[in-house]
């Protein structure tokens, strides 16, 4: 598989001024200059507001700050969210079968704190289960985004279009 582009301000060793300055004007066009908006959702909710404010900042440091953007890092926001609510409940299950732990010796039978038990164990496994495919989700979402942005860097040619012709390999398929 081959590398992804870097952007122009990344790449080292020597360029020509024309070659730098046509990948600096195909990068630019790959930007609309919208700044990317914050969903009311996304807003609304506190854990995924800190986040987009993070990664909004992250972008704008990078000049890559873009509305084109705004729907794939508002989702990954609010699944951030979700799955912090998630890790809660967890806890908060483990505390209550830690609880039931204290109390079944003198308070309940057996029988009725292996169901209970077994119950609460039940709820973590699904709690679980949701948890894992949401942190999927978000690593596709990653995986996305980043090939996103490195196929918007790949489009960006490397060389200039006369030195494609002097290359013997083009002379030799265009003959």
């Amino acid at each position: 598989m081959a590398r992804p582009s870097k952007s122009i301000e990344l790449v080292e060793g020597h360029r020509t001024k024309a070659e730098i300055e046509k990948r600096q004007q195909a990068e630019k066009a790959l930007l609309t200059n919208v700044e990317m908006k914050e969903w009311p959702t996304t807003k609304a909710d506190p854990v995924a507001h800190n986040h987009f404010l993070r990664i909004s900042e992250l972008f704008k440091a990078i000049e890559k700050n873009d509305a084109l953007s705004e729907p794939t890092f508002n989702r990954y926001c609010l699944m951030l969210s979700e799955c912090e609510g998630y890790e809660v409940r967890d806890k908060k299950l483990k505390v209550i079968i830690d609880d039931l732990e204290r109390r079944w010796q003198g308070e309940m039978e057996y029988a009725e704190y292996i169901k209970m038990v077994i119950n609460l164990n039940k709820q973590i496994q699904t709690n679980d289960r949701l948890l894992m495919s949401k942190r999927r989700l978000l690593l596709s979402i990653e995986k996305e985004s980043l090939m996103t942005l490195a196929s918007q860097l790949r489009s960006i040619p490397k060389k200039e279009d006369e030195d494609y012709k002097l290359d013997p390999m083009y002379q030799l398929l265009n003959t």
